[in-house]
């Protein structure tokens, strides 16, 4: 991946650089200072040749890559899911579209509290709060056979800008994903989630040890070197028992994207 991007920053640096010297007049210090990063950056340049809705896409991807969580005929719930690039991801390796008829056909139901524009072979429900139980309870509706095998959240609570106030909120958004996991992830089933670094994280690590087999901490190379985010990858849930097991193609009536 490290090689490829390389390409793709070579290829475009002329002209996303004067894209920048475009962009950045009147602009105040710390805007211009952000916009130049932003442009320079090789993630921002490959989504945008890859039609990726955002960077994170290439979080997903690493992850994805280094693991298999995503695999053909897995239904898979994102959560925070706008604009739509892990469900992008998602719907590619699971084959929600159908794009590759010698594999099974997965699942891509994407929750936001913002608008996420259509996707061929995804469901969207947005508006929508993921930890509301009444959205719990339509998630399961919509799912095939009312489970998920996979769980992603790149869910983040809009920051203060005091560190240890966001750390605070964002555990306790994990948390609370992570308590409604019994009536949503399958036996066996994934769960993926983003948080910044701190006091509390040990919390989340204890709750995911007891309920998983395997807990992995994961800073994709994608999170910028400055930031405090890293990746939760809990696999092997202990679940249920009585449910079906992962891994079952799960036929739905449409391929084409959707907005509930």
């Amino acid at each position: 991946m490290a090689g490829y991007l390389k390409l793709v920053c070579a290829s475009f640096q002329r002209q996303w650089f004067h894209t920048v010297g475009s962009r950045c007049k009147n602009r105040t210090g710390a805007e211009h200072l952000w916009l130049t990063r932003h442009l320079r950056d090789p993630f921002v340049k490959a989504a945008k040749v890859e039609s990726y809705r955002c960077r994170s896409a290439f979080k997903l991807l690493e992850v994805n890559e280094r693991h298999q969580i995503l695999r053909p005929g897995l239904r898979v719930l994102d959560c925070g899911a706008a604009p739509g690039a892990w469900s992008q991801v998602a719907v590619q390796k699971v084959n929600a579209a159908g794009t590759d008829p010698s594999s099974p056909v997965g699942f891509v139901l994407g929750v936001d509290l913002l608008h996420i524009f259509p996707l061929e072979g995804a469901t969207f429900l947005c508006p929508a709060d993921v930890t509301d139980p009444r959205t719990s309870q339509r998630i399961l509706e919509v799912l095939p056979g009312g489970r998920a095998d996979v769980i992603l959240s790149d869910m983040a609570p809009n920051a203060t800008g005091f560190r240890d106030l966001d750390h605070d909120r964002l555990i306790s958004l994990c948390l609370t994903l992570l308590s409604v996991t019994p009536d949503i992830l399958q036996p066996g089933g994934t769960f993926l989630c983003k948080t910044w670094a701190g006091s509390l994280s040990r919390r989340l690590q204890r709750r995911l040890t007891e309920e998983f087999q395997n807990v992995r901490i994961m800073k994709p190379e994608a999170s910028r070197k400055e930031s405090s985010e890293v990746y939760f990858l809990a696999t092997q849930y202990h679940g249920k028992k009585g449910a079906v097991k992962q891994g079952t193609s799960w036929p739905h009536s449409t391929t084409e994207g959707r907005v509930l």
